[in-house]
């Protein structure tokens, strides 16, 4: 499972942050490596500017093997918060779709 971490020019301690990210995204999401082959994460702040940052999103899109891609998004007041509150919604939708695949199957 390949990650690429994508974050915009307005955020804050963008390399320690790509490498928090990347952790927390192979964590939380390690148990579909065998399912999927790409990752990408896009985190970006979208109230910079002169009233100050707060509102940071977070897009994750997984690509499952031979599947069209799945994305999600989340928006919290840290990149930090984003990032894990789209890592959960990731996790449910890959169990939603993953279940209902292996239920087709007979699994």
């Amino acid at each position: 499972m390949q990650i690429q971490i994508n974050t915009a020019n307005n955020i804050d301690g963008r390399d320690a942050l790509t490498s928090s990210v990347e952790a927390d995204v192979r964590t939380g999401l390690s148990r579909f490596g065998d399912r999927l082959t790409r990752i990408e994460v896009h985190i970006g702040d979208e109230a910079s500017g002169p009233t100050g940052g707060g509102d940071t999103r977070c897009m994750i899109e997984a690509r499952p093997q031979g599947q069209d891609p799945m994305t999600v998004t989340e928006h919290a007041a840290t990149p930090e918060l984003a990032v894990s509150g789209a890592v959960r919604k990731m996790t449910t939708a890959l169990d939603r779709e993953f279940g209902k695949q292996d239920a087709r199957r007979g699994q």
